[in-house]
């Protein structure tokens, strides 16, 4: 399964990747913003999980998941974020997120709650 993950932070990518690698997912790709991420999406078919940080510069999480949710309704995306308000939780989920992750987070939490998603090549 090929993984994507948007996040502004280069060092929660690097965790992200550990995470995913520890999973047993080696095709990662990694972009800074949500356009990064829609212009991947584009070019890439074959992307089965997003993990899409909230707050960014270009283009918000919210915003890239309300696109995303324009052309695949299928593609799982979990948010990872430090937004942890009830609003905004339900926000994301209205949205079209299928999980939620709170930063910072246990690496071992992050595989268990992506288990579900990789033992399902992202369907």
């Amino acid at each position: 399964m090929k993984a994507l993950i948007v996040d502004d932070s280069q060092i929660m990518r690097r965790i992200i990747v550990s995470v995913l690698k520890k999973a047993g997912v080696n095709d990662i790709s990694e972009v800074n913003n949500g356009q990064e991420a829609l212009d991947v999406l584009k070019q890439d078919k074959d992307i089965g999980l997003v993990l899409l940080d909230w707050n960014m510069p270009v283009m918000t999480g919210i915003e890239t998941l309300k696109h995303i949710r324009t052309t695949n309704k299928q593609l799982p995306v979990v948010m990872v974020t430090t937004e942890s308000e009830k609003e905004r939780v339900v926000e994301a989920i209205k949205a079209g997120a299928n999980d939620y992750m709170l930063k910072p987070f246990n690496p071992d939490d992050v595989l268990e709650k992506l288990r579900k998603y990789l033992e399902s090549g992202g369907k």
